[in-house]
């Protein structure tokens, strides 16, 4: 099975929602943040932000590490941050402190390395704008007032 950076992006934000619970997901959002950052897929649940990096070779994952919120990890984004490969593409010794690590096979995602959370107060100043970037988008399109309608969420 080869797969896509695409279609690995979209398996990694249909995880976020189904697997990890998370209330709404972006992916690739490009945006305005202090780092540059442009995640892959990025989901919210709660008070945590959960970052899926899709790597679909090698030399993509090991050029991932010179990235300058990869080299300062206050700087990136999520409270718990994985990278999602097809399976034995990366190993978990490879992985940098506290990242985890995800093998898509055909019918499933396995969770081959738990995260440990990162909980700098920075991640707000990278996440915030992605957000208050997708929020303006919203508002742009008129579709602002929408997020107030109660009887939607009920449906």
């Amino acid at each position: 099975m080869v797969l896509t950076h695409s279609e690995l992006v979209a398996r990694a934000e249909r995880w976020l929602l189904n697997t990890r619970g998370c209330g709404f997901c972006l992916s690739e959002l490009h945006s305005y943040n202090a780092s540059g950052e442009i995640p892959d897929a990025i989901g919210w649940r709660y008070a945590s932000s959960y970052l899926i990096e899709c790597k679909t070779s090698r030399g993509d994952f090991f050029s991932d590490s010179n990235k300058i919120f990869r080299r300062d990890e206050r700087k990136g984004m999520g409270n718990f941050r994985y990278y999602m490969t097809e399976s034995n593409l990366i190993t978990a010794d490879e992985l940098p402190e506290r990242w985890g690590l995800l093998w898509i096979y055909p019918k499933q995602i396995r969770v081959i390395v738990e995260p440990k959370r990162f909980g700098y107060k920075e991640i707000m100043y990278a996440e915030r704008p992605m957000l208050c970037s997708a929020l303006r988008r919203v508002h742009l399109r008129g579709d602002l007032e929408k997020i107030y309608d109660v009887d939607t969420l009920r449906r």
